[in-house]
């Protein structure tokens, strides 16, 4: 065995997975071909493989510091392009690689020739890089613009090594405008449901679009805030209107809603020299320095509380110096919730843990205190962020138990929509649609 494949097999050791282990069930390649090795040790999910990754955000660059708030969807016509961003940290500048991968509508690779979705071949090295300036914590940015495609779809971006050890994975997502979509929110299931989740429904207008069994080849995402955690896949739409070229899609089970939940946690670490939102203490003289924030108490039992956030994500950024791409340094930020001890894991959850229960997010409990306590190794910026319970023996975390649920939360929902056509080999994105529940 090579060293290189020595190296690729304690990749996968260390993530603890198998290839089958490492796409969802509801994921994995169904072709008979197989993919191929190179991708047998990647994820297709957003994903970091390599410690060294940090502050990864792909986004649509509409321009204005707020643009990393947009998600990594774009039309067809790609006028305004997708941009991906990250560090690397305690390392020096590398050249990597980029490449693109045709997705169907299930994140499993799409039988397409790589010529049939790009012009270019499917190498690109990213070029803008720039090392960190006047950082504790030395770091190299890079920056990279997506190229254009032929295709709408799903497209899994990777970024590796020259020498072929992948560094993150990215979703996004291309779109036509062939069919319309409408969307609005629901009428309340009950007393229940109107107090922690939030009904929204959705119809798909193919008026002049040739759609073949619709009830059987139209697939629909929705999501809350962006996020693919929590995403419910619809494979039919509830009823389907020949006459009119409608589907329609409601939901009669609470299940099948998401959860309100609160407002989000938020602090704000874009300047070290004084106590930004949700600071209680910087230590200056620590390297990296240490940011202590202030206790956190569960949420659950609350009323709803009207708090501005940005829905979980984050804006890196540095007051002092204005460019946070290389002046935001490293900081150390501490967090504890005063919570009596529960059976199960505590995480940090939000965008700046890729909405993950990541081990590094993890909380440990103090007896004495009667504290969970943690600390996360993040760049300057405004960041939201929730707690969360995983319970012993169970597959997903539960954001509620500490934070709550409300009808009245302001999320954002959005939704996609795709259609196989007859005789072609990949799912195609025909729509897309988002709207703001309870905007205030």
């Amino acid at each position: 065995m090579t060293r290189k494949s020595f190296q690729s097999l304690l990749l996968l050791i260390i993530l603890g997975c198998s290839l089958s282990a490492c796409v969802p069930i509801e994921e994995q390649v169904q072709s008979s071909g197989g993919i191929k090795s190179a991708q047998a040790q990647i994820r297709y999910q957003d994903f970091v493989y390599d410690e060294s990754i940090n502050s990864v955000q792909t986004y649509l660059a509409t321009g204005g510091p707020e643009q990393v708030l947009n998600p990594a969807v774009t039309p067809i016509s790609q006028e305004v392009p997708l941009i991906l961003e990250f560090d690397r940290v305690n390392a020096g500048p590398q050249r990597l690689i980029a490449k693109l991968i045709h997705c169907n509508a299930n994140w499993t690779p799409s039988d397409l020739n790589e010529t049939q979705y790009l012009n270019d071949f499917n190498e690109f090295f990213i070029t803008d890089v720039m090392n960190s300036i006047n950082t504790r914590v030395p770091y190299v940015h890079y920056r990279f613009r997506l190229p254009r495609v032929k295709l709408s779809g799903n497209y899994l971006l990777l970024v590796s090594e020259e020498g072929g050890n992948p560094l993150l994975t990215q979703r996004v997502m291309v779109y036509q405008n062939t069919v319309t979509v409408v969307a609005k929110l629901g009428a309340p299931l009950g007393p229940g449901g109107r107090d922690t989740r939030q009904p929204v429904e959705f119809n798909v207008f193919y008026k002049d679009y040739p759609i073949v069994n619709p009830s059987l080849e139209v697939k629909a995402v929705v999501r809350q805030n962006y996020r693919w955690d929590n995403a419910k896949f619809i494979p039919r739409p509830t009823f389907v209107q020949d006459a009119q070229r409608r589907l329609e899609y409601v939901f009669f089970e609470p299940k099948d809603l998401f959860q309100g939940l609160s407002e989000f946690r938020a602090f704000d670490t874009r300047s070290l020299n004084f106590n930004g939102l949700g600071v209680q203490s910087i230590n200056l003289q620590a390297s990296p320095v240490e940011v202590n924030l202030f206790l956190d108490k569960s949420r659950q039992a609350n009323v709803y509380s009207q708090e501005p956030d940005i829905n979980g994500m984050r804006i890196y950024g540095n007051k002092q110096y204005g460019n946070g791409e290389v002046n935001g340094d490293y900081t150390w930020v501490d967090f504890e919730l005063q919570a009596p001890e529960v059976p199960g894991a505590v995480y940090i959850m939000g965008e700046l843990t890729n909405w993950r229960p990541k081990e590094d997010a993890r909380l440990i409990y103090d007896i004495e205190r009667g504290v969970y306590s943690g600390r996360l190794l993040l760049k300057q910026g405004y960041y939201n962020y929730y707690y969360a319970l995983k319970p012993d023996n169970a597959a997903e975390t539960d954001a509620s138990f500490f934070e709550g649920s409300h009808f009245e939360t302001e999320n954002i929902y959005d939704f996609l929509i795709y259609y196989r056509p007859p005789g072609t080999r990949a799912d195609l994105l025909i729509g897309y649609e988002e709207i703001y529940f309870n905007r205030r």
